[in-house]
């Protein structure tokens, strides 16, 4: 019999799991946009590169108050945002 026959097979994939493109605000500071932060000024901009979700992470410090859309903010994002004078708006 194969190897690949013989040996026990482990781990489990989920069809439904949802994946999100990673952006740090260190990232986002680096933007000058006149209008809110999208996912597709995000694309356009070369911070995501497929159409999916976004996260917004906390890693950096934000200057001036931006109002970005993501799907999903971690929690020290959150704060760091709305210090800053900002708005997120979850999509």
């Amino acid at each position: 019999m194969p190897l690949q026959r013989r040996l026990p097979k482990r781990g489990f994939t989920n069809i439904f799991r949802k994946t999100y493109e990673v952006v740090n605000l260190q990232q986002l500071a680096k933007i000058s946009a006149e209008g809110p932060v999208t996912p597709e000024t995000l694309k356009a901009s070369g911070f995501v590169k497929k159409g999916e979700a976004v996260k917004i992470l906390g890693n950096g410090e934000l200057t001036g108050g931006l109002t970005i859309h993501a799907h999903k903010f971690s929690k020290s994002a959150l704060e760091k945002i709305e210090k800053s004078g900002g708005k997120a708006v979850i999509l």
